[in-house]
């Protein structure tokens, strides 16, 4: 499947489930509880969680709203990949990381659909990765005063172009929380 050689495990990507990005997003108590029991699962059966943290002009690294939301605790254990770009590839250490883990398909939740989440899964299939979209576990804050569509509507058109994305020797699609197979 993959196209990264020697590289069959899988990671799951919690992306920017931080206070200042999902607080007062699209359906966020029950997004964030798929991805918490996401994360359970994927520690019970040993599969690497790399939590990817976003910072900029407006999110200041180390600051309240930089934090993770409560709900979602990291291990010490487990790598977190801070980032300045939408793409959790771009001018970070995520590819290191996933390499050395051995993983060739990422499945990937959090925040914010229309930005961090689409330049993340598609950098994956363009450097080589299966992606797994997690269709009920990531979210978006309402844009629709600036001309976006409806986080509702933002959600469902990402789920559904990523699941007639292809390349060859790689995989794309989206599932749901409670059919996710790490294996």
């Amino acid at each position: 499947m993959t196209t990264l050689e020697g590289r069959n495990r899988t990671a799951l990507l919690v992306i920017d489930v931080q206070k200042g990005v999902i607080d007062g997003a699209y359906r966020r108590d029950e997004v964030v509880g798929r991805i918490r029991s996401l994360v359970d699962r994927a520690r019970a059966e040993g599969v690497p969680v790399v939590w990817i943290q976003h910072s900029d002009d407006v999110i200041a690294y180390g600051s309240e709203e930089w934090q993770y939301v409560p709900e979602l605790l990291r291990d010490d254990a487990e790598p977190l990949v801070p980032k300045h770009y939408a793409d959790a590839f771009e001018e970070t250490t995520l590819e290191s990381v996933l390499a050395g883990a051995g993983v060739g398909r990422i499945v990937v939740t959090g925040s914010q659909t229309d930005e961090c989440i689409r330049s993340t899964i598609h950098g994956g299939l363009t450097r080589g990765y299966d992606v797994t979209l997690v269709g009920d576990a990531h979210t978006t804050e309402d844009l629709s005063e600036w001309g976006a569509p409806t986080p509702d509507l933002v959600v469902a058109h990402t789920n559904l172009y990523w699941g007639n994305h292809r390349a060859p020797g790689r995989t794309a699609e989206v599932v749901a929380a409670a059919d996710v197979a790490f294996a």
